[in-house]
């Protein structure tokens, strides 16, 4: 009867795997275009010495509704945007008022590995934590969420996150638009309860295919609206969303410039009507408003894509934005934005294989239990805080393989500790896109496809981490460890 019965629950996960590979978007999004009249907020800026308190508390999600969430200040679902020049010191006390552990990593900045928010390295209930660490790094948007083992995707979507804005020399000389003109999307979707408070209760087939919500929100709040000038404005896009990929565009067709991606800005703008955005990864983009006229309304939206079974089957409304006062614009984006030293693969000392496919009945767990642990793996492994998965060199040089070449999802590959530059894609779509010709720490693969990337290690030692930023993938074993030696 045991056997029975462990037979017939790995009958029952394959069923819903494959039922999960099938699903076309089941989770459809919820967007009245007569709702977008919520006025866009911007989270509170603070400086390079500040303090955060992960915490339950409430936000106005949705119109005269207040919803249960958690936050890193009182009354909010984001965290404020940390504003900080390369070279300073980075100072951010963390206390836990959760009836559980957490930390923060520090998506995309480079840190010493007792800063880097290790899955193992977390704050108990009750307790606080200093980060004090050097923002070495070039400009650029970055970001900042929780990072402790199993509860990473749950702390994230219920609110525990925010922004990063790197200043540096090289984008200070560029004149881009700035002040009012620059404005950071942190964009997630989210799924709520009767009483408007976040639902997160994953089902089997939210685990296979990430947990996607019907109600997105920009800065926190859902349906939003954002008067703006005719002008070009610079947009800081980030995709805050456990797992539902964007693929972005303007209900009018109309192109734009992409400027940056996770690791600052690319050398010259590329001009696309459409840019697909992984969860994790970061766009650097310019609109202009300068041709239309007042009362002119249009919408930032999600175009369908395909490539990936779950997602990509319906375009719907994100940010509406209403042209609300006329200016003069003589703005003109600069020919060359950045100097990236590109990295020569004759330089690398060592290429390794993350085969991000394979699905193997001994990682799975207690089957007869039911348990969903290790369905999502990487080179047939799952997290183990006491297994060292590779060991790299301080200053050395490698290539690093994703294949996804035999994977029926999408993933978002991110590498800790280190920026990397992408050398090709074959397979899927089999070529970089925009974002993608900069520094990177995140990318996608969509089913079929395998990427190479090449990247230089730090001097700074330690483990750090590999995983999928598919964050219930995450959470399921989709992560391994490196030392850096």
């Amino acid at each position: 009867m045991k056997t029975n019965k462990t037979i017939y629950c790995c009958l029952l996960i394959f069923t819903a795997f494959f039922s999960a590979c099938d699903t076309n978007d089941d989770i459809v999004v919820n967007v009245n275009d007569g709702d977008f009249t919520i006025i866009l907020p911007s989270p509170p800026i603070t400086g390079q010495n500040t303090s955060l308190t992960a915490q339950q508390t409430t936000q106005l999600i949705f119109k005269g509704k207040l919803s249960t969430v958690l936050g890193y200040q009182s009354g909010s679902i984001l965290g404020p945007t940390i504003l900080v020049n390369s070279g300073d010191s980075l100072k951010v006390q963390l206390k836990n008022d959760l009836t559980e552990p957490t930390n923060i990593h520090w998506h995309g900045l480079i840190v010493p590995a007792n800063m880097d928010g290790h899955p193992e390295d977390v704050v108990q209930p009750g307790a606080s934590f200093d980060y004090k660490f050097k923002v070495a790094q070039r400009g650029g948007l970055y970001w900042y969420h929780p990072h402790p083992d199993g509860y990473t995707a749950k702390q994230a979507y219920l609110g525990l996150a925010g922004a990063i804005i790197v200043r540096d020399t090289e984008e200070d000389k560029l004149n881009l638009p700035s002040g009012e003109f620059e404005v950071p999307l942190v964009i997630q979707d989210k799924r709520i309860n009767t009483d408007y408070s976040l639902n997160y209760s994953p089902t089997m087939n939210d685990v296979m295919t990430g947990y996607m919500g019907q109600y997105i929100t920009v800065n926190g709040v859902h349906t939003p609206y954002k008067g703006v000038k005719t002008t070009t404005y610079r947009f800081r896009v980030l995709n805050g969303s456990n797992s539902r990929i964007y693929n972005l565009g303007f209900s009018n067709g109309v192109s734009f410039k992409v400027i940056g991606s996770d690791g600052g800005l690319l050398e010259t703008a590329e001009t696309v009507s459409t840019l697909l955005l992984a969860p994790g990864e970061r766009a650097d983009i310019l609109i202009d408003f300068s041709s239309y006229n007042i009362g002119k309304e249009l919408f930032l939206i999600n175009n369908t894509f395909t490539g990936a079974s779950t997602q990509g089957k319906q375009k719907f409304n994100i940010l509406k934005f209403v042209l609300e006062t006329k200016i003069t614009d003589n703005y003109t984006t600069p020919t060359l934005l950045s100097s990236i030293d590109k990295i020569a693969s004759s330089t690398a000392s060592k290429t390794r294989t993350f085969r991000i496919s394979e699905m193997s009945m001994s990682g799975m767990g207690n089957m007869g239990g039911m348990t969903m642990t290790g369905m999502h793996q990487i080179n047939n492994k799952v997290y183990d805080k006491n297994r060292i998965d590779e060991v790299v060199t301080a200053g050395s040089t490698e290539i690093w393989v994703f294949d996804n070449s035999t994977g029926a999802e999408p993933h978002p590959m991110h590498i800790h500790g280190v920026q990397f530059q992408v050398l090709d894609r074959t397979g899927g779509r089999g070529s970089l896109i925009a974002s993608e010709k900069g520094w990177k720490d995140t990318i996608l693969l969509l089913p079929g496809e395998k990427v190479r990337v090449i990247m230089t290690f730090s001097e700074y030692k330690g483990v750090f981490m590999l995983h999928c930023h598919n964050l219930e993938h995450e959470d399921d074993g989709m992560m391994l460890q490196f030392e850096v030696k």
